[in-house]
């Protein structure tokens, strides 16, 4: 499948090992996952040398593009938000999963959209868990 994966970049890297477990696991999988790098540790500085206008640009076409959205959303990032929006609105099937007792923004938690599921999880194992489950539902 191809995957777009979303995550916090500005606005906080505390799941960065979450983000990487992810990643790694869909990889190892065998799915394409543009948005790989996202989890990397040095994507702020790779992003920096990116205009904003090609960011929006080259995401919205992945995005299009994309099987599934997997949103990563323990840390608030408006980034984040957008595209999940974005691909409910394409009909995208979209997996936002958090870290158990994270404070996660009720338009997420409370949208009843049929193809939204929202999970928690207390370790990376168990996230990767939650995204290979959400992706053999799709199938």
């Amino acid at each position: 499948m191809n995957l777009y994966f979303a995550c916090s970049i500005t606005g906080g890297r505390a799941f960065e090992t979450v983000y990487q477990a992810i990643t790694r696991a869909l990889l190892e999988d065998g799915h394409e996952v543009p948005t790989a790098h996202l989890a990397d540790s040095g994507v702020k500085a790779l992003e920096m040398i990116v205009s904003p206008r090609q960011v929006y640009e080259r995401d919205v076409a992945w995005m299009r593009a994309c099987d599934a959205l997997i949103a990563e959303v323990s840390t608030p990032s408006h980034g984040v938000g957008y595209e999940v929006a974005f691909a409910l609105s394409l009909g995208k099937p979209v997996l936002c999963c958090y870290q158990e007792g994270q404070p996660v923004s009720k338009m997420i938690t409370g949208n009843n959209h049929p193809k939204l599921h929202v999970a928690t999880y207390q370790t990376a194992n168990e996230a990767v868990k939650l995204v290979r489950a959400f992706l053999t539902a799709q199938r």
